[in-house]
């Protein structure tokens, strides 16, 4: 079993034990999500830390989205409960990348792959090298828009 998820089980107890009500309904729903995916497909499998580390980073995005939906909706009391559930599930994720990092790896990529020349064709060779280096530490959309402006 993955230290990480070890770690989320034990947190999860903890919270429960402190009757922590965000924490605890954050962390059985990511506890929920791990174990989801860990039987989607046609074999079940045990997940590994980078994977958890996806999995957890696609349900921090979803928190954002849906806190920034609800404060559009005018329903701020939903809206601070996603932030709040955001922010449990940030604790558990790799320390986030600046902008300044991202566009060093960017420059890096683009110059590994020569794409400087090829200008936005190359785009998808880029993004193919920096998506792993940043997984779990930077918004995809964030990548992607230094990589259009570099290469643009």
């Amino acid at each position: 079993m993955s230290a990480l998820k070890d770690r989320l089980r034990a947190d999860l107890t903890t919270a429960i034990k402190a009757r922590d009500e965000v924490r605890s309904s954050t962390l059985r729903m990511v506890l929920t999500a791990i174990t989801n995916a860990e039987v989607a497909g046609k074999e079940q499998r045990e997940l590994s830390d980078d994977d958890i580390i996806g999995v957890l980073s696609t349900e921090a995005k979803r928190r954002r989205e849906a806190a920034v939906a609800f404060a559009d909706g005018d329903r701020p009391e939903m809206a601070a409960k996603e932030v709040a559930e955001g922010e449990v599930i940030a604790d558990y994720l790799p320390e986030a990348l600046s902008e300044a990092e991202i566009a060093e790896l960017v420059t890096a990529a683009i110059e590994q792959t020569g794409a400087a020349d090829e200008g936005m064709r190359a785009m998808g060779k880029v993004m193919g090298v920096v998506t792993p280096q940043v997984k779990g530490r930077a918004d995809g959309g964030a990548v992607a828009a230094e990589v259009r402006r570099q290469l643009g």
